[in-house]
Parts: structure tokens; sequence; C-alpha cells
């Protein structure tokens, strides 16, 4: 296995991690089913939950307090073994501010399917 080959399963992962993130209530289902695997969690401090109805439901509830806002990758991926870590950002697609941020730490699978999410919120609006 080259040097690049674990670094590109890390960076596919996230990119699968976004498009969940970012996919419209139609797709979101399908989204979440390719980034996770069926027993996946996420955790971080506002939320705790497992399997991809729940994973759906956590990212339909961000999108619902953050309408016309998409999550970005700031910066890049660092990775090792099963294990990535990124920054990311909430950004408004109508003004380009980022009023939420924070970093994310994954697990995956030998599929390179995310296992476990932990975030951590570095940036949060007040009230919010």
């Amino acid at each position: 296995m080259s040097a690049s080959a674990p670094a590109r399963r890390h960076e596919d992962a996230v990119a699968r991690y976004f498009e969940a993130w970012n996919a419209a209530p139609d797709t979101r289902a399908k989204a979440v089913a390719a980034a996770w695997t069926n027993d996946g969690c996420y955790t971080d401090p506002l939320a705790e939950v497992r399997g991809h109805e729940q994973i759906a439901a956590v990212i339909a509830a961000a999108h619902e307090q953050f309408p016309g806002f998409a999550f970005r990758l700031s910066g890049a991926v660092d990775g090792h073994h099963d294990t990535a870590r990124f920054s990311w950002e909430l950004v408004s697609e109508a003004d380009g501010s980022a009023p939420v941020a924070g970093f994310d730490v994954v697990t995956l699978d030998d599929e390179g399917r995310i296992s476990a999410v932990f975030g951590f919120l570095d940036r949060v609006p007040a009230g919010a």
C-alpha cells in the first residue's frame, strides 16, 4: 500500500461525511448510509445518537436551526490507522459568514465507512 492510500481513505471518508451533512432532505438517508456503518454513532456536546435514522435526524435538526448554511471542511484531513481528525465550519450560503466551527474525530471500519464520530464545538453563536 502506498503512503498516499491511507490518506486518500481518510479524505474519502470525510468527503462522504460532508456529503451527508449537506445532503438535501430527499437524499439525506442515502448519503448517511454511504458515510456511516449501520450501527455508526455520532457524539458531540449537543447529541449522542446511533444508527442511520438518528444521525439523519441530528443533521436535519442542524439544518432547521441554520437554514441556508452548509458544512465545509476548513483545513486538511489528518489521519492514521482507522482514525482521522478535521476542522469544519458552518457557512452561510448568502454572505459567507461562519458562526459555528469545530473539529471532529472519526473512526473508520475496514471498508472506510465511519463507525464513530466525536465532535467538538469551537465557536457557537450566543443563544444557539
